[in-house]
């Protein structure tokens, strides 16, 4: 595999190194812990997966066959999708630059990649090549004819929906919604049809939309005008029939099957209670396989078609097996075996094979090998209630040690996502530096309901910044040392650790910001343009809501804010421009409040490298050792 790159970064200041060194080498052999993410399994009857694992510093493809793992890349680049081509010895993957976001697809040959590994763009087929737009992949169809993606391309802002005949790389745009199209679950079994989701006007509003490939009629399933609710992608039963989550006129999301032909919808019993559900299907339509999320660890069932039986998938641990990162779990053609990504707090993640004949579960990647020695703190669930009754879930994680340890609450970005269960080295460095984590799951968090997941909408930010008092409070009653509190986040969650210290000065004792938003009007303003739209509809729109925005935005506040700040941030950051951390570390300086700086000059929108993060998070509780005198 490749060598990771040295760390391109520029400080305002450099950090002395741990002063634990023991503490400093486990922190670093935990970042070094390797996870495996399911990226397509073949059809057919040949057991043949793609992986994306980073066993050498970035995400590269492997392929699982016959019992092994096999490198197919090792690019300068991390890949960030691959899918298989049916027919075809060729394999979609999708690439950006230094973490720039505008991803091209390009067709990987997978027989020349399984005998020497791809390291050159040269030896990829370019499929798109603008890379003044950004490309994803959202489906091949079942001939391996069509390839669809979404692409701005056309207007440099809404992202529509493309197909690229194959074999003649004709490109044709399909759909145009002027919005933010985002993949489905590809084509139809019998490739008539392609799903797409399509965001309404409000935060956490998607509508299933299917377009016929021969004509580009559109139709949208289930539609809910008068209410923002979600409507997942279709896991086919046959031409006609398709399971979704729906949260439409509910709180949670229940599987729901649709009939097209009778224009029916029907709640599956038992789903959509008191947790969210998803739904993949095998392609033969014989197996529905459903997905709950419970306080952010997967429950994985199998079905027959008619709902009467039921198989709980085994799980090694508590943990999750379907998100952003991980990707969604996926059934082999006849339904036979389930492929999931599965990652829980003491575990990394890793790909596995559920096999429904033996009722067993076979692991295909080893990142968990990869683990230090040192055990590893289990994750306590709690909650805690916020000012206004709401109760705000918690991950705690404690040190092992006799005093009161200083505490580290780490805030996921978003902010419509959520914390998992699932493994952070992060989480695990800071405890063997000798400090306990909280990891809550704010108002606004997904996975609670939509209730819930609203509640921070727009001129109720403010609200999800309240529940740090109650989570700052917890700390104190939890055994740890409340008056060492520091507030650890990154995108989204870096706003919430900047207005943590600028709305609360007297609660937190120093921050890490990592891509963070200090300005939501300069953020709104210097944004993609592409993003603009999109974040407008959750933040607050800078035409109607600019006031607010301002009064909610950290540096505005800025002469409140007196404890210490690191500040990490991607060079190429296309979602929160650099200039959001250099107006903020500048007017810090200014009032001599103290505050570093580093700049990653290959990165984007987080750290994708291993030698960046090797050196920034070190050196960010280096920092805080300092400065708490930890």
């Amino acid at each position: 595999m490749n060598k990771a790159p040295k760390p391109a970064a520029t400080m305002a200041l450099m950090s002395p190194p741990l002063p634990d060194q023991s503490a400093l080498e486990l922190f670093r052999a935990l970042l070094r812990t390797r996870s495996a993410v399911l990226a397509d399994v073949a059809s057919g009857t040949s057991e043949r997966v793609l992986v994306r694992s980073d066993t050498g510093g970035t995400m590269q493809l492997f392929e699982y066959v016959e019992g092994e793992l096999v490198a197919l890349s090792d690019l300068a680049e991390p890949v960030a999708s691959a899918r298989y081509v049916p027919g075809s010895d060729l394999i979609v993957v999708a690439l950006d630059r230094g973490g720039d976001e505008r991803h091209q697809l390009y067709l990987l040959d997978r027989a020349k990649a399984t005998a020497a590994a791809c390291t050159s763009l040269d030896q990829l087929d370019a499929l798109t090549a603008d890379q003044r737009y950004a490309h994803q992949d959202a489906g091949i169809s079942p001939d391996g004819r069509l390839l669809a993606y979404v692409s701005n391309r056309a207007t440099g802002v809404h992202f529509d929906v493309w197909l690229c005949d194959l074999e003649h790389r004709e490109h044709r745009l399909i759909y145009g919604a002027e919005s933010w199209c985002h993949p489905a679950s590809g084509f139809s079994p019998d490739g008539r049809y392609l799903s797409v989701a399509v965001p309404g006007n409000a935060p956490l509003d998607v509508e299933l939309v299917l377009i016929e490939v021969a004509t580009g009629t559109a139709r949208a399933v289930c539609p809910h005008p008068d209410e923002a609710a979600l409507v997942g992608a279709p896991g086919w039963l046959d031409p006609d029939r398709f399971v979704a989550s729906s949260n439409v006129g509910r709180d949670f999301a229940a599987l729901c099957v649709f009939d097209l032909g009778k224009d029916s919808v029907t709640s599956l019993e038992g789903t959509g209670e008191d947790a969210d559900a998803e739904v993949v299907t095998a392609g033969d339509g014989s197996v529905i396989a459903c997905i709950e999320n419970r306080n952010g660890a997967s429950a994985l069932s199998l079905h027959d078609p008619q709902w009467t039986t039921a198989t709980e998938v085994p799980l090694a641990d508590r943990g999750a097996v379907s998100s952003y990162q991980l990707g969604a779990p996926q059934l082999s053609s006849d339904g036979e075996r389930l492929y999931y990504s599965l990652s829980s707090p003491t575990l990394p993640a890793d790909v596995w094979c559920f096999e429904r004949r033996f009722g067993t579960a076979r692991r295909l990647s080893d990142a968990a090998r990869s683990l230090p020695g040192a055990p590893l703190a289990p994750c306590e669930e709690a909650s805690v209630e916020s000012f206004d009754g709401e109760r705000i879930p918690l991950f705690v994680f404690r040190p092992d040690r006799s005093d009161r340890a200083p505490v580290v609450v780490l805030i996921h970005g978003g902010p419509e996502s959520q914390s998992l269960q699932s493994f952070n080295p992060v989480v695990h460095g800071l405890v063997a530096a000798g400090y306990g984590v909280v990891v809550p799951n704010v108002r606004g968090s997904t996975g609670y309901g939509k209730r819930f997941a609203a509640l921070d909408d727009t001129r109720r930010r403010l609200d999800s910044v309240r529940d740090l008092e109650a989570v700052h409070d917890f700390c104190s009653t939890a055994g740890f040392d409340a008056g060492r509190a520091v507030l650890w986040g990154g995108s989204y969650g870096g706003y919430m650790v900047l207005a943590g210290l600028a709305f609360q000065p007297e609660r937190w004792a120093a921050g890490v910001d990592i891509v963070g938003i200090s300005d939501l009007v300069t953020f709104l303003e210097r944004t993609s343009d592409y993003r603009r739209a999109h974040r407008e509809r959750e933040y607050g729109s800078l035409a109607r809501d600019r006031d607010f925005l301002a009064s909610a935005s950290p540096l505005r506040h800025v002469e409140h804010m007196v404890a210490p700040l690191f500040v990490i941030h991607g060079r190429n950051d296309p979602r929160v421009p650099l200039g959001e951390a250099e107006q903020l570390v500048a007017a810090l300086q200014e009032r001599q409040v103290p505050c570093e700086l580093a700049i990653y000059d290959d990165e984007g929108h987080g750290l994708a490298r291993l030698a960046n993060r090797l050196d920034a998070y070190p050196r960010a509780v280096s920092f805080l050792n300092r400065v708490l005198g930890s």
